[in-house]
């Protein structure tokens, strides 16, 4: 395994097919939580965690259990029930341990049970990763990666955008292009802005 394959897929992942703004997955938590920056962030790195960990998750309930079995068509299925019931899980955890924590995470835990860019990055890496004859090892590597990238492009995005909302409450905007409207116009723009990564060539 070569690691410009892994640079490559990092690369993909956090600019040139972004989820958020290429794939236009999760964008619940990303107009609703970039309002400012602090919630931003949790949200950002709430996802990024259980991306990585729905990767490595999914990434053994596909190799040991779906493929071997040959019901691969109950991929779909499997998937929202592993996350949903992981991410209650994590949730409940920390509301018993560390209440404090819970304070902050909770709200963000519980909104990525619906975020459907977790559950897109698990389909991704089945369809990119799993199907395929690769090792274990190689497949597991990359769909860890790929899970990981993932959720730090969700939070790069994530910030860019809470940056750039902060700074317009303090600009003479028009009453009727205030709040929504001006985010999706904000976030269409950002949107154009990551497609000249597209021009990346490996």
């Amino acid at each position: 395994m070569e690691y410009n394959q892994l640079l490559v897929i990092a690369i993909s992942v956090i600019f040139i097919n972004n989820f958020i703004l290429s794939k236009f997955l999760g964008l619940c938590p990303f107009i609703g939580v970039s309002k400012s920056t602090r919630p931003a962030l949790y949200m950002g790195l709430s996802v990024t965690f259980v991306m990585t960990a729905s990767s490595i998750i999914t990434w053994g309930i596909y190799s040991f259990l779906l493929k071997p079995f040959h019901i691969e068509y109950l991929r779909t299925l499997s998937f929202i029930l592993v996350i949903a019931s992981f991410v209650q899980l994590i949730e409940m955890f920390i509301q018993k341990f560390s209440p404090a924590l819970y304070k902050i995470f909770g709200i963000y835990l519980a909104l990525i049970t619906t975020n459907c860019a977790v559950f897109g990055v698990a389909v991704l890496n089945s369809e990119m990763f799993l199907k395929v004859q690769d090792s274990f090892v190689k497949s597991f590597i990359f769909c860890l990666t790929q899970g990981f990238c993932a959720g730090v492009g969700f939070t790069i995005v994530l910030l860019f955008m809470s940056g750039i909302r902060e700074r317009l409450e303090f600009c003479d905007i028009p009453r009727p292009m205030k709040d929504m409207p001006i985010a999706f116009i904000v976030a269409s723009l950002m949107s154009m802005a990551f497609m000249g990564f597209s021009g990346f060539r490996f």
